[in-house]
């Protein structure tokens, strides 16, 4: 553990090695989180991108600042809530997407809302930040017209990244005629580690990006060949969702655990969850329990589905549901729902048949002035479509939305998706002591809870708590990655649990982040189960 003043980490090297820069060359850590994430959606293109979603959380105590950018993908005005009722299959075990008949909300070009990404990149460097926009983008600018070299867990997803009725991702690779040419091989074989994807269109697009902003996208030229496109193709996204698009400010959702301070963000994220868990864990002496027990693993897992039950029945998009967050959050609901898991009760979330694989990134940087940003941005299950030209994929959101009509999740016009993403941060005597976050789809909060009490409830390094074997319940099914014992498993179910075993070594979300230590020294460290790093300067 070195002793760095700022550091970086994401699930990218490139994107990490690109904040470094910005970090080196005496930018904060806004610069370089935003920098980072848009090397992210060159790199890791079915990630992240500028047609994406998400959420920042920015912390400047220099500034006083403290605030929350969301901006998730919003439903297309054209959408109505009615318009795929009759047309339901199934819903994921997981209970993050529906699957419809043709797959009509989950590939092509109804299933895509309104993005935010690009918005959100440029207001948060504009007003936090001390760079140039352009300046910013050069780095992912460079990177697109260089070119970048497939890593194992790109091609891991391409291949693997689909199940449970979703559309293969090959499929979606080669939606587009872009994608066909740039990510399979002349006869239609799909790229393989060590290969190059070469998008020179999406260089095309981040320089016009770099040199005129966000309005370029939102309103200019851009747009219109987006609302074109869309319209041609039988879209429901238009021009006036893109000039129309607007982030959401908050102040953090926050939360005491142990004397300790979380933030995390509000809905429609999933930091409610986050809340839910660790207020419901807080009655327990989780150390003595012994981690990743069967005791531990079973008293745990009750509290993620109960907060899954709550997020099914009650969170959604707070301007269009009213979110019993004061309820959900309270400490004394907590309480009886943890009296109910000590007396041994098995809750249920309902399902309608039927995870979501991981198909997000996050960032985090804290710098030498002690700001920190910890920001989660996705294409949700990435749509497939790109619009000739233009070289970016579109976010896949509209798979999310529940399409029964009157539910917390259904869709309406303008409408923000739930997702489970929760950048988060942990402050002890008002100093920072976390900041992370994680891809992994609906599992994102499981993940992010489970290194929250490695470290604070086992006294985990950093490494140790982004690296230990997890597990997730968002159904009556027990998930265990492949390092927890099989007796741990055999336990479980001799207690009446189904559990299913993951065959992957690592999985349920892929945590990113960075501790600060009492004396000042950063210990950063980004899932073993993704390509990323973290670097200090």
């Amino acid at each position: 553990m070195a002793n760095h003043r700022s550091m970086i980490v994401a699930a990218q090297p490139e994107a990490a090695e690109a904040g470094a820069l910005i970090l080196q060359r005496g930018g904060n850590a806004v610069d370089a989180a935003m920098a980072a994430a848009l090397v992210q959606g060159v790199v890791d293109p079915q990630m992240c991108g500028i047609a994406g979603f998400g959420n920042c959380q920015i912390y400047m105590p220099g500034r006083n600042i403290h605030t929350c950018i969301d901006f998730h993908g919003k439903t297309p005005l054209a959408a109505s809530p009615q318009m795929w009722a009759d047309r339901i299959a199934g819903e994921t075990r997981d209970g993050f997407g529906f699957v419809l008949q043709g797959n009509v909300n989950d590939l092509g070009y109804q299933s895509v809302t309104a993005p935010g990404s690009l918005k959100a990149y440029h207001e948060a460097v504009t007003e936090f930040g001390t760079f140039d926009w352009a300046d910013v983008c050069a780095y992912a600018i460079e990177e697109a017209k260089r070119g970048f070299v497939i890593r194992p867990h790109v091609h891991f997803w391409w291949t693997c990244g689909s199940d449970f009725g979703r559309v293969d991702v090959a499929d979606r690779l080669r939606f587009s005629k872009t994608g066909q040419q740039v990510y399979f091989h002349p006869g239609g074989r799909l790229k393989r580690v060590g290969d190059r994807v070469l998008n020179p269109d999406l260089a095309t697009t981040l320089a016009a990006i770099g040199a005129e902003g966000p309005e370029v996208f939102y309103q200019g030229r851009i747009a219109e060949r987006i609302a074109e496109d869309f319209e041609r193709n039988g879209g429901l996204l238009s021009y006036e969702d893109l000039s129309s698009y607007r982030t959401t400010r908050t102040e953090p959702l926050s939360f005491d655990y142990r004397g300790n301070h979380i933030a995390t963000n509000h809905p429609p994220g999933g930091g409610i969850m986050v809340a839910q868990m660790l207020n419901m864990l807080e009655n327990f002496d989780l150390a003595a329990l012994g981690h990743n027990t069967a005791d531990y693993i079973r008293t745990v897992c009750e509290t993620m589905k109960i907060a899954t039950a709550d997020k099914d029945a009650h969170v959604g998009d707070p301007a269009f549901h009213d979110v019993p967050i004061g309820q959900l959050t309270d400490k004394a609901y907590a309480h009886r729902a943890a009296e109910r898991i000590k007396a041994g009760e098995q809750h249920h979330v309902e399902r309608i048949g039927m995870g979501e694989p991981p198909h997000t990134t996050h960032v985090a940087v804290v710098d030498k002035w002690g700001n920190a940003v910890s920001m989660t941005h996705s294409l949700g299950m990435p749509s497939g479509v790109i619009t000739d030209g233009l070289g970016f994929m579109y976010n896949g959101c509209m798979a999310v939305f529940d399409p029964r009509p009157g539910r917390a999740g259904s869709i309406a016009p303008g409408k923000a998706r739930f997702s489970s993403l929760c950048p988060s941060m942990v402050f002890r005597d008002g100093r920072l002591r976390l900041a992370l976050g994680a891809p992994g789809g609906t599992q994102i909060a499981m993940g992010v809870a489970q290194v929250i009490i490695n470290v604070l409830d086992h006294q985990m390094s950093m490494t140790e708590a982004v690296s230990a074997p997890r597990f997730s319940s968002t159904s009556d099914i027990i998930d265990l990655t492949n390092r927890i014992p099989r007796y741990v498993q055999q336990a479980l179910e001799e207690h009446g649990y189904q559990v299913v075993r993951s065959p992957y070594t690592f999985g349920i979300a892929a945590v990113h982040g960075i501790r600060v230590m009492p004396d000042g020294r950063l210990d950063g460290a980004a899932d073993p189960g993704h390509d990323g790093v973290a670097i200090g300067v």
